[in-house]
């Protein structure tokens, strides 16, 4: 018996492993949109940007609801976004997560960033729900969230390349690189290179003068260089860590308003920015939440202006501001149900300008936010309290007096039944917006006592998915009514010229309006299919300062109270076809709504053309654009109109 033990035992671990290696099992599926349930939110991915013929960031949100795109023609001209008629100082920009602030006119110009590095874009209304994010992120009225692509990289192909060129109408070449790499198992990196080149001349119709002249948009050119580089380490999911620096250098032409019998202009700006970003998030099994940010920024701006009559025979002025930030927050779950949160912000800016008289300011801001959420049920609570407290020196002047807010949001969700994708959420946030540097003190003679803008926001929508199994593969419906008001409005009058503005508080703002949303694609049968988004806005913002005034009960100037976006597309296995249409009612661009201060709505629609195939093993991507199909004469902000028909091609080769 134990010889057979023996003989057995030896047989048994003699015996060798086998393995059968088993093929792929590819699963195809449809991500249904994502809609946020507290907050509104809209979103727009890398694999939308050319179905809606978007260029930039400007181009690749002017069709959500409730948002307002200031744009001031051509392709170097400046783009702000305005989110429920709060204006653009009301938005914060945030790059990864970490905003991007120019304290000097607080109005981030949505042309510089190009959307060859960009993964995804959203929109906040309010906030995000995530607690674990920075306090800064809490403490405006929206938000507008850019994610940059992060590697997403294999054993079997430790790098990717892509390259790939623009170009079009009104001399118009993008040529870009994109790099990833695999450095090791935890470590992989990301570079990106883009330059951006046009002539910006383009043909318009000169309204008003009784002919039918064409002129030609002078003084639009634009050269930029933009390089961006990132470094990621990630041991975990829950334990990770990544440094980004962005670089941004360009010269451009201002072109003016354009006043009958002279199109002439001949302002310069030129930028040069950059700014370094360091992230850390790690998670513990006791589910305690880290995330550090830190960042240094410069911004350099020059100013030219060789028209201008003074003694030195035209304006040179150069800005220079810098910032330190630093950031921490912390999230803890209670229960399973209840997590909170507390982030703190500091920064440092300090500004510098070679103009007469300047006051050399610098602001040390401190944030904290103490935040919760709660889920029980159907119902869904969350809420914060943020504390501001702002410090300012000057060196020449009187310095903005110290000032300690308090801003309470309060958020709630209910779904009213159990077998059903209807949710009701309403949404309460008190915010403040601090003065600029320049409504403090650009060309302040005399000491100003500029107050703060203080915003109540009350919103209340309902949001609906469903998944089908027929013809449609999914529907998602989104339908908010709000209310605003804004105290002490910051209004800004040109003096003698357009380089220096008086500024003053005027009192209140009512805005009420209405944001729908429309969002569904068919079924792929046979390799086609069918999108369609649609997105209405009403709003009524409505100067209700003083009973006395001729802008009492007007609109405020530049906003429309309907705004239609339509974007519907076919898909055929590799190639799409897509139509973007945006309607826009009239506006006046003073408070005065009279006809002398009219401007007319536009409708106008863009056509694009994308397809996927493969040349030589590599895959390649090729597009067509028409922008502008049907060649309208329109302008957003007046007397700076718009281009007609222009095109853009473009191709993109992946390693």
């Amino acid at each position: 018996m134990l010889t057979c033990l023996q003989l057995i035992s030896y047989k048994t671990l003699a015996q060798s492993d086998t393995t059968k290696k088993l093929k792929e099992v590819t699963v195809k599926a449809t991500t249904v949109p994502k809609v946020q349930t507290l907050t509104p939110t809209q979103q727009i991915t890398n694999k939308d940007f050319a179905r809606y013929s978007a260029f930039n960031v400007a181009d690749a949100v002017r069709n959500f609801s409730g948002v307002n795109i200031k744009d001031y023609g051509g392709i170097g001209g400046l783009k702000t976004i305005s989110v429920r008629s709060l204006g653009a100082n009301h938005t914060a920009v945030l790059f990864d997560g970490v905003q991007l602030n120019d304290a000097q006119n607080g109005q981030i110009d949505l042309s510089k960033f190009n959307l060859n590095n960009v993964q995804e874009i959203a929109v906040y209304n309010g906030q995000s729900e995530n607690l674990l994010q920075p306090a800064r992120s809490f403490a405006s009225a929206s938000v507008l969230s850019i994610k940059t692509i992060q590697p997403a990289l294999t054993l079997q192909k430790p790098y990717q390349i892509q390259a790939g060129v623009k170009g079009g109408s009104f001399g118009l070449v993008n040529p870009y690189l994109q790099w990833q790499q695999s450095i090791s198992k935890r470590w992989s990196f990301i570079a990106n290179a883009n330059y951006v080149y046009a002539n910006g001349r383009y043909k318009y119709k000169v309204d008003g003068d009784g002919s039918d002249t064409l002129a030609i948009r002078r003084n639009g050119d634009v050269r930029s260089l933009q390089a961006d580089a990132a470094l990621y380490w990630a041991k975990s999911d829950s334990n990770k860590f990544n440094i980004h620096v962005n670089y941004y250098n360009s010269k451009r032409g201002l072109p003016g308003a354009v006043i009958f019998y002279n199109p002439y202009a001949s302002q310069r700006l030129e930028n040069n920015d950059i700014f370094a970003q360091a992230t850390y998030e790690h998670t513990w099994q006791s589910s305690i939440r880290l995330l550090i940010n830190t960042k240094l920024s410069q911004l350099k701006t020059r100013y030219l202006d060789p028209e201008f009559l003074n003694q030195q025979g035209g304006l040179d002025q150069h800005y220079n501001q810098k910032e330190v930030y630093q950031s921490v927050a912390l999230a803890y779950h209670l229960t399973p149900d209840w997590e909170v949160s507390y982030a703190a912000d500091a920064s440092y800016l300090k500004m510098d300008a070679d103009i007469y008289n300047y006051a050399y300011p610098s602001r040390f801001t401190l944030l904290n936010v103490l935040a919760t959420n709660f889920t029980k049920g159907r119902w869904q609570l969350q809420g914060n309290l943020l504390q501001t407290n702002l410090n300012e020196m000057v060196k020449k002047g009187v310095a903005s007096k110290s000032r300690s807010v308090l801003s309470p949001t309060l958020m709630v969700t209910l779904k009213p039944f159990d077998n059903s994708n209807l949710q009701i959420r309403a949404f309460y946030k008190n915010i403040f917006r601090a003065p600029t540097l320049d409504e403090l003190y650009f060309y302040a003679i005399v000491p100003r006592t500029i107050k703060p803008e203080f915003v109540k926001q009350y919103d209340m929508g309902i949001t609906w998915t469903k998944n089908f199994n027929n013809l449609l593969e999914y529907i998602t419906l989104t339908t908010d009514a709000y209310y605003n008001t804004v105290s002490n409005k910051i209004l800004a009058v040109p003096n003698k010229n357009p380089a220096i503005f008086s500024f003053s508080n005027i009192g209140k703002v009512d805005i009420k309006g209405v944001d729908v949303g429309l969002k569904t694609q068919t079924k792929q049968q046979n390799g086609w299919r069918g999108l369609l988004s649609a997105n209405y806005t009403y709003q009524q913002a409505t100067d209700v300062s003083d009973p006395t005034s001729s802008t009492y009960q007007n609109q405020i100037p530049y906003t429309p109270k309907n705004t239609l976006a339509l974007n519907a597309g076919v898909n055929y296995k590799q190639l799409g076809i897509y139509y973007n249409h945006i309607l826009s009612s009239s506006r006046y661009y003073t408070g005065n709504n009279v006809p002398d201060y009219y401007v007319p709505g536009y409708s106008i629609s863009d056509a694009s053309a994308v397809c996927n195939f493969i040349t030589g093993k590599l895959p390649v991507t090729a597009s067509v654009e028409v922008n502008n199909l049907f060649n309208k004469n329109y302008s957003i902000i007046r007397s700076f109109p718009m281009p007609g028909r222009s095109y853009r091609l473009s191709i993109q080769i992946t390693i």
